[in-house]
């Protein structure tokens, strides 16, 4: 039962955290719907495209820290006192979490945000290696192309395959295969303008 909690309290403190539409929050403030703005996806990018250069990247580094916080959630709590059996395995229900509440949140009607910051903010605590290759992938692609869904696209698929070099089969490899279908499957209409030429350059 006590496990059980644990997982409970991880799993809903990750998605409140992934939950906080900072997106909607910063465009707001910067009298903007994002809902109705650029591509109407709340999320960093389109911010950037509808807002400006600061508000984007804000709203970036945010939808990061929250990831960051909800994989490590099972580690700072300790400072308060409390401590979580199985950390190394919470960490990955934590972030998994977070990804969902930032792609489904609660206070925006269940929609959201396609999670890759969620998911670079994350993985930066939870298997840095990896995270680090695709977003060193994410700059080649997004420079090459401008297209920012291909680059996003190309890092995800990247992660459950550096996963296997450096973690080999073990949970990390299940959650970036996780990862990267989940970023995949958010990013399906940019695929389809991807493939139809309409998909619109950064």
């Amino acid at each position: 039962m006590e496990h059980s909690l644990n997982y409970i309290i991880t799993a809903l403190v990750g998605y409140l955290f992934g939950a906080i539409p900072f997106a909607v929050i910063i465009a707001k403030s910067c009298g903007v719907d994002i809902f109705k703005a650029g591509s109407g996806n709340p999320g960093a990018t389109n911010v950037k495209r509808s807002c400006g250069k600061f508000a984007g990247n804000l709203c970036f580094l945010l939808d990061a820290l929250k990831g960051f916080l909800a994989a490590s959630f099972p580690y700072w709590i300790k400072y308060f006192g409390v401590s979580l059996n199985n950390p190394e395995i919470l960490i990955y229900v934590g972030l998994a979490s977070a990804i969902i509440g930032h792609s489904f949140s609660i206070f925006i009607k269940f929609k959201g945000g396609k999670g890759v910051a969620v998911t670079i903010g994350g993985l930066l605590f939870v298997m840095i290696i990896p995270i680090l290759i695709g977003l060193a992938l994410w700059v080649i692609v997004f420079y090459a192309s401008r297209y920012v869904s291909l680059a996003s696209i190309v890092m995800a698929v990247s992660l459950p395959v550096s996963s296997v070099f450096f973690y080999g089969n073990s949970i990390a490899l299940y959650v970036a295969i996780a990862i990267a279908v989940i970023i995949v499957y958010r990013h399906r209409s940019n695929i389809s303008r991807l493939l139809k030429g309409t998909e619109n350059r950064f």
